[in-house]
């Protein structure tokens, strides 16, 4: 796959209808804003504010009329096949840096001392504050610019990012309305290796405020 640069607007091939694709995971909102929860819409707000154009509003109708064929999350990486104007579906990779041990140890840190992080996951919703916690540390839970995110597809078509990338990024945001802790496995930390962090830590933490009683 080609690397997508993220200068290359100039000769845009001309616009294909994409073949009818079946067994397509369809957006849930087929009229305006993707993304139900805070996060998906930070999310989405966040590649917005890259100026990618026009491109996001083609991916968007890929995404509704259902050219996703498949979506998966993975430490580091997303991928998907979306089906376009050919009879084989694109793939698409979208690439984010992990966060190593140790800067998730910075990170849980900043998070177990306050207990509405802990009870905000159990619940299955993203706290609010989880950003700050991130910023805490000199990281970002989102990508922070357009150079975080590394992306291929293996469509003819040299922009960035294509529609079917784009397409992907909305049913993406949609995945994390479903389960915010994708957003963090994509970051390199899955649901269960974080909630036994922070329950590490909270414990340590009565049990060393015990002991000093």
């Amino acid at each position: 796959m080609a690397r997508r640069g993220w200068d290359s607007w100039n000769g845009w091939p001309a616009p294909t209808k994409p073949l009818a694709a079946e067994g397509g995971v369809r957006a849930k909102a087929q009229r305006g804003r993707i993304g139900a929860t805070w996060w998906s819409q930070r999310f989405i707000a966040v590649l917005e504010s890259f100026n990618m154009g026009a491109r996001l509003e083609r991916g968007r109708r890929y995404a509704r009329s259902g050219q996703v064929m498949d979506l998966a999350v993975t430490p580091g990486l997303v991928t998907a096949s979306v089906q376009g104007s050919r009879a084989k579906p694109y793939k698409v990779l979208i690439a984010v840096e992990k966060l190593g041990p140790a800067e998730w140890e910075r990170v849980e840190g900043a998070m177990a001392g306050r207990a509405v992080f802990l009870a905000r996951l159990l619940a299955g919703e993203m706290p609010e504050q989880i950003e700050e916690a991130f910023a805490a540390c000199k990281l970002s839970v989102f990508p922070r610019s357009r150079r975080d995110l590394d992306t291929a597809c293996s469509c003819p078509d040299s922009a960035n990012p294509c529609k079917h990338i784009a397409a992907t990024y909305y049913l993406l945001a949609e995945a994390f309305d479903d389960d915010p802790f994708l957003i963090l496995a994509w970051r390199g930390r899955s649901r269960e290796e974080l909630l036994a962090g922070l329950r590490a830590r909270r414990a340590a933490g009565a049990a060393g405020a015990g002991a000093a009683g």
